[in-house]
């Protein structure tokens, strides 16, 4: 099976951010690896910062959040108007909100589903 990687831009907020500094939207890494976790997604966040570093998750839990808010233990994922969703890591380092356009999010889904399904090799 394939591992799927998407890079997408994202709009990423931390507690410890000033709000008079605006970095725009930055590289977050999708990442999808069936053959490693085929129920779980990964994504990575660019540092410095309490959200720098990898979350991985139940792929379950980002589709269902793209519908309605929900979360377990550590990330939450709601939607936020009509082209917007927003996934929140909790850390013990501080709080990281990510907020990426849904169309990104479900292309990154419809691929982690195929790549779930090929066929393995003999």
């Amino acid at each position: 099976m394939s591992v799927v990687e998407q890079y997408a831009r994202a709009h990423i907020l931390t507690d410890t951010d000033r709000p008079d500094e605006d970095v725009g939207a930055v590289p977050v890494v999708l990442r999808y690896d069936p053959d490693d976790s085929p129920r779980m997604v990964r994504v990575g966040l660019p540092g410095p910062g309490p959200g720098s570093r990898e979350w991985t998750f139940s792929r379950a839990l980002l589709e269902q959040g793209l519908r309605v808010p929900t979360g377990t233990g550590a990330v939450r994922v709601w939607p936020c108007g009509r082209v917007q969703a927003v996934v929140e890591f909790h850390s013990p380092q501080g709080c990281s909100v990510v907020q990426f356009e849904t169309k990104t999010l479900m292309r990154f889904l419809r691929l982690t589903y195929a790549a779930a399904a090929e066929p393995v090799p003999h």
